[in-house]
Formats: C-alpha cells, structure tokens, sequence
C-alpha cells in the first residue's frame, strides 16, 4: 500500500501550492482567500524512487464559526487520522499564531510522524524565520518556498525517512489484472463480490456500512489472474460523520489508484444518483478503466415505470463524462448477468493497456484534421503538426501543436471520438495532451512554469 502524506495547516499559508508543485502539476485550486480548498484532495506523488499518496486539506480552524469550516477541520483531522507522514504547513511571514499552536496540539495528539515545513522562506536570508517555529515541540522544522520550489529536496527527504517500514507501491503480479468494486452503501457491492467470487467470503447485510475497509481477494478464471477490491460505500461527504467511516472513505478514494479497472455498482432502482455521478468523475480523473453495473436488476423488471431506455435517458443527462464505460444491467442476488463481468473486465483491461504505432497515429490525425479543420485562434490557425502515444494505463496522447492555448474543448472531445471510433478503446479514458515544439534557445520550464537550468551551457 502507498504510504500517505497529509499537508495541513491554517488557511492561506500554501498547502495548495505546496500539494500542486509535489505532484507536478495544477490539481488544486490556489488563492489567497480563505476556504477555497474544503474537502481532501488525493493524487499519486513521487520523490525519486518513492512513491507515495499526497492529500490536500482544507485549512485548520481551531474553532470555525461556520459550518464551511467546521467541515474543513473535519476533514483536516480526517487526513492527519489516516496520513503516514504529516506535513505541518506554517508561514514563515506570519510567525506562530494561535491557530497554529491549534494546529499543533491535534496534530502531536495524533502520534503521527510529523514534519514542520516553514513556507515563504523564498531565499536564504527569510530562513531565520524559521527558528521561532521550534517553539512548537517538534523534531523537526525546515524552510521551504513552495512557490518557488525552494527547500523540497530537504522536506522530501526528511519525509520518505519517516515513512513506514516497508512502505511503497503494491508489487505488480505480471499478468494479473486488477478490480475495484466501488459504489454507495447497500448498493450490493459485496453481494456482487461473493457472486464472481463463488462463496461467500464477505459479509452482506442491509445496513449500510457493512464493509468498513478495502479487502482484497485473489481468484482465477479462464487462466487468468484477477485480484478483487471491495470498498466500503461511499456516501456524499455531508454525511460522513462518523470518524471510522471518514477512514473508509479515504481508503476508497485509494483503492482506485491501485486497480487497472473498477466496477461502479449503482442501485437500479434509484438509478444515477448525484453521488454515482461524483464517484465515476473520481475514476475518470484518476484515469481507471471504467464499467457501469446496475444491480437489482431483478427488482426494476417487476415495475412498470422503469426501463433500459429510461435508464439509458438518465445515464446520458447525469453521467455524460462517463459515456466511454459499458452499462451492463445485473442482479448480484440471482447471479443474472453476472457470468460475462470478468470477460469484459479483461476486454476494457487491454482497451485500458493498448498502444498504437505512432505512423497510424499521425495518419489518423491528418485524417481528423483534413475532415473538420480546427477553430482558430484570433484568426490564426491552430497547426496540428504531430501525434504520438507517450503511456497506457490509460492510454495517453502527445499532439504537439503551433499554439496549445488555442485548443478549444470540442476539438479535443472530437479527436477522442475519432479515436474510440477507429481504435476501440471501450471502457478506458483517454487523454490527450498538446504541447508547443520548444523553439531553438528557447528555456525549458517545467510544468508549473519555473525555468529548468540545462546541464551545461553548450547543451543548446
């Protein structure tokens, strides 16, 4: 299991900034207004060859006086509950508040290896501010600008030390494919995990919150390994009270990051719900292969009112970003289109690990381009020069382009429908990125726009 690091602190001292420069791009929302940052951000970080899990939280108040952060302190301690390592985020230009010191005190009672990161030391004469913040108890405190980049390699450092023993991504069977099964409560996801499963190996009631943690169960079928995730369900966040059940939220979140492809279980009966809708959005932003079963099938046939096409209807109005995945309507309980599941599960896996040569690729652009010319940009052509696959899981696109700020949104939707229709690709999200070609002595940056030094001068 990859380790976790939560980054907390009070608001505004650039847990935001911090979080989008770790990961290597702009995943979190940054601003200098309180608040803009409520619920956990999770994304995959490494640090040489250590990977690990990095959540963002809203800001610390020691006592809100609104229920918005109320909510944010809730799921400040939710992350500090189940982080490895915590970053303890302070600014330096403030000095120690007493909403630090707050801070400070749940984050010691927690137990939990923690490391104070001092930020806006933007050079090395603000690092004298930092020496206050030893004040606070902890072992120890570095400087850091996370604006600017400034003191990451000796935060990280001191970090990955404090990770777990033996921490670290899963070790990958060759061959093995695996599946998460993620839905609400009571949807019947462990029903459903003891159908593929052929005995009953996981407690089904009708209570919601049966199953509290991930488990994990390996089977064959037709030769072919599978490892099968079930999760606890996922309520919408304003219900998640209980402290167990915010853990098992953030343990579902993570399993996503560890299955090549995940089955989204929704109750037929209710249909779509706004909850499904933020679950597959989750999926498809951490770019898992996707299927859609609608359980109790059994139950919606017995009505008059609802129907495929009905169901259809709601999927296509409340779940459009997940119109690539296969619906397949089952009943868990009878067993009744439940004997496919795993045939499919391995036609969206090699759609989610397929790679196409590069040659079809840029003739397939040109095919796309000459078809239906691009939209220009203040009457200048956007020029499509170049195509190329650059990863799988899932499959991900280089377009190397004149101008990427003049590619508008339906022109990307259109390329990935070209490429569906042509290529296959069911069940998996694609992603497309468009780059400009760096002009000779132009400076690389990296992908948060700070400039990269070369490795020495004549490189250019």
């Amino acid at each position: 299991m990859l380790p976790v690091v939560a980054i907390v602190g009070r608001p505004t001292v650039g847990k935001s900034t911090l979080f989008n420069r770790l990961v290597g791009e702009k995943r979190a929302l940054v601003h200098d207004r309180p608040g803009v940052t409520r619920d956990r951000n999770y994304h995959p970080a490494s640090w040489l060859e250590h990977e690990f899990m990095l959540v963002d939280t809203g800001g610390f108040e020691p006592e809100p006086g609104d229920e918005l952060f109320a909510s944010m302190r809730a799921q400040s301690e939710a992350a500090v509950g189940e982080a490895d390592v915590v970053v303890l985020l302070m600014d330096g230009q403030a000095g120690i508040t007493p909403a630090d010191q707050a801070t400070a005190q749940v984050v010691r009672q927690s137990g939990k290896p923690v490391v104070v990161a001092v930020n806006k030391c933007d050079d090395a004469m603000h690092d004298d501010m930092a020496a206050e913040f030893w004040a606070l108890g902890f072992d120890e405190v570095l400087p850091l600008s996370a604006e600017h980049g400034r003191g990451l390699w000796e935060l990280m450092t001191a970090v990955v030390e404090r990770f777990p023993e033996g921490a670290g991504p899963e070790v990958e069977v060759e061959g093995e494919i695996r599946i998460a099964v993620l839905g609400r409560p009571n949807v019947g996801k462990s029903t459903l995990m003891n159908r593929l499963l052929g005995e009953d190996r996981h407690i089904v009631h009708d209570m919601p919150g049966t199953t509290v943690d991930s488990t994990d169960s390996v089977m064959e079928y037709a030769g072919q390994r599978f490892r099968l995730v079930d999760t606890a369900g996922i309520r919408r966040r304003a219900r998640v009270e209980d402290a167990v059940e915010q853990l098992a939220v953030g343990a579902a979140l993570r399993t996503i990051e560890r299955c090549h492809v995940v089955f989204v279980v929704l109750d037929g009966v209710e249909g779509p719900t706004e909850q499904d809708a933020r679950l597959t959005g989750l999926v498809v932003e951490r770019g898992r292969a996707l299927v859609m079963l609608v359980n109790k099938w059994d139950a919606v046939r017995q009505t008059e009112d609802r129907d495929v096409h009905v169901l259809e209807d709601e999927f296509s109005r409340k779940l459009p970003h997940a119109a690539f995945a296969p619906v397949h309507y089952i009943s868990a309980l009878t067993g009744k289109g439940c004997a496919r599941l795993l045939e499919i599960a391995v036609g969206v896996y090699r759609a989610f690990d397929t790679r196409i040569p590069t040659a079809k690729l840029n003739d397939f652009l040109r095919a796309c381009v000459a078809a239906h010319s691009p939209p220009q940009l203040h009457n200048h052509p956007i020029r499509y020069q170049y195509m190329t696959q650059v990863r799988v899981r899932p499959p991900t696109f280089c377009i190397f382009v004149n101008n990427p700020e003049g590619v508008v949104e339906h022109y990307d939707r259109y390329l990935k429908n070209r490429l569906r229709e042509q290529f296959g690709f069911e069940g998996t999200p694609l992603k497309i990125e468009y780059r400009r070609r760096r002009r000779i002595g132009e400076a690389r940056t990296d992908v948060m726009g700070a400039p990269i030094q070369p490795y020495d001068e004549g490189e250019e």
